[in-house]
């Protein structure tokens, strides 16, 4: 059976008489090309235990299996379970878990795996795409890399480059943990059923070291949140909502990181907000 045909989708819905879940943003690949670049893109090999998030009834899980040594597959719908242990019939290096993602300890799946053998999948949900990412990387989760798919909006904030329009506090966040490729974009009706927007699949290969040495990590993520809170405003009135702040200190924080208070957030490069957080940290 091939998973990713149509036909195959509304068989296995039919005969399970199971109805898509719009909440959870159940939206399956029918696409063959863009399942193989998914799977390309993640560079998975047979060294490799794949951590995939929603399988769905499993068509790139079954594509992944082919290639790693295993497959761990977290599925939030109880429905799908036993769909999926049809499906991956045939598979004996996949284990499927009924959970969600935001409540699971990844690292747990995958004790005794080297980081480099462990590769992260999934066909995130639109909806709770930005906090499934945060989580992964501020938890620290112990992977070479994330391959995921996302509102293609999303996945072009993530992306973006200082000066853009899409250029916010999410992509100097994600950039400060990985390095981001883009593996491919995925249109509308390559789904079903089908979405309203199209996707992206990106790549997030995690830093083996920090780009920036930062005093105070958490300060450094509460000033982008404000300089990103009020985009439209300069960085010297923007910055002044940082708690203990006051208009001279930001003021004498940015002549000391060399940065022109006139400018805006979305010109900053990582390393500019890197070193702003440093001298703010200084005067606290």
């Amino acid at each position: 059976m091939k998973l990713y045909e149509t036909s195959s989708i509304r068989n296995i819905k039919q005969k399970h008489e199971f109805k898509f879940t719009k909440s959870l943003g159940q939206n399956f690949l029918t696409d063959k090309n863009i399942i193989d670049e998914i799977i390309q893109g993640a560079e998975i090999s047979e060294d490799d235990t794949v951590v995939e998030i929603g399988p769905g009834i499993g068509v790139i899980t079954y594509e992944a299996a082919l290639r790693a040594k295993k497959v761990i597959a977290v599925e939030i719908d109880k429905r799908l379970i036993p769909i999926l242990r049809e499906t991956l019939q045939g598979t004996d290096n996949v284990t499927v878990i009924n959970g969600d993602i935001l409540q699971q300890n990844i690292d747990s799946f995958t004790e005794g795996e080297k980081r480099e053998n462990i590769k992260i999948l999934g066909n995130l949900p639109y909806y709770i795409t930005t906090p499934i990412i945060m989580k992964l990387l501020e938890e620290g989760v112990k992977a070479d890399s994330i391959t995921v798919m996302m509102q293609k909006e999303v996945a072009d904030r993530i992306n973006a480059g200082p000066g853009t329009k899409a250029y916010g506090a999410i992509s100097v966040a994600v950039g400060y943990y990985c390095s981001v490729e883009k593996i491919t974009d995925v249109p509308r009706n390559a789904f079903i059923p089908q979405p309203n927007v199209d996707s992206s699949v990106l790549r997030l290969k995690l830093r083996k070291e920090k780009p920036v040495q930062l005093n105070n990590e958490k300060l450094f993520f509460d000033c982008i949140r404000a300089g990103f809170g009020q985009r439209r405003k300069t960085l010297l009135n923007s910055m002044q909502t940082l708690q203990g702040t006051s208009k001279d200190l930001i003021k004498e924080a940015l002549d000391a990181a060399g940065i022109d208070p006139a400018r805006r957030a979305e010109t900053l490069r990582l390393e500019e907000f890197a070193k702003i957080a440093n001298e703010v940290d200084k005067r606290l």
